[in-house]
């Protein structure tokens, strides 16, 4: 059995999660701003679907991406070297929202239901929640978005258009965040993707750890993309370490 949350009502320690469904942790609760921020911060995301309460995960173990070890294949490579797109923060974070809530085949469904984009736009203006969109001359071909709490940033979802658009928008994002020295993506659940790209699974103990000590930390001012930022060149020469 899990509890059930009140509005306003503690989370219960996230290693008392069930192991199956993995991770989840408590149901009810709301979406409000502190809530939120009190649920990342402890390494807690919401995720349900229509007609659920809402539902609180905290898996073990835990998908990350270490930002400095983005793996880029040389389909990637080339694609960058292209030059042929404008990545931007920030510039269009409801038209990601949207884009990510979009069902993906026939019979889905989607997660962001207009409660939950509602809760990323509050997020969103407190500047906790950033997109990065791919564009091809006016067209959004690709982006992702996710939560920034100090130095930790918690990736939620992205999307593609075109050919490798989320791939562009997560290279862009892992070299900015590794110039900055934020050194870990949280990507919740593993997905073969993901991990394609060098994302791994770790213990959710030491996920816990390094997100407490992160999210204490002072964040970056503004979230703009450096002016020729070059992800080839700053993941190639990165000795930054994962380690807080």
């Amino acid at each position: 059995m899990i509890p059930f949350l009140h509005p306003g009502s503690p989370f219960p320690p996230a290693t008392k999660a069930l192991k199956r469904p993995n991770g989840l942790l408590a149901a009810g609760g709301d979406l409000s701003l502190p809530t939120l921020v009190n649920a990342y911060s402890h390494g807690i995301f919401p995720w349900y679907s229509e007609g659920d309460p809402i539902l609180w995960w905290s898996p073990d173990p835990r998908m990350v991406l270490p930002s400095a070890e983005l793996h880029i294949s040389r389909s990637l490579r080339r694609r960058l070297l292209r030059r042929d797109v404008r990545v931007s923060f920030d510039e269009a974070f409801l038209d990601v929202l949207t884009a990510c809530a979009a069902p993906r085949g026939e019979d889905a469904g989607t997660w962001l239901l207009p409660e939950m984009k509602a809760a990323y736009q509050a997020l969103r203006d407190e500047g906790l929640a950033h997109s990065v969109e791919v564009w091809m001359g006016e067209e959004l071909v690709g982006g992702l978005y996710g939560v920034a709490i100090g130095r930790m940033f918690f990736g939620e979802s992205m999307f593609s258009r075109r050919s490798d658009g989320s791939k562009l928008a997560l290279a862009f994002l892992a070299a900015q965040l590794t110039v900055w020295e934020l050194p870990l993506i949280d990507c919740q659940m593993e997905t073969e993707h993901l991990q394609s790209m060098g994302a791994r699974l770790i213990p959710r103990r030491l996920f816990l750890s390094w997100v407490a000590d992160l999210c204490r930390q002072d964040g970056p001012a503004a979230w703009r993309f450096d002016a020729g930022l070059e992800p080839i060149e700053v993941l190639a020469r990165s000795n930054y370490t994962t380690e807080p």
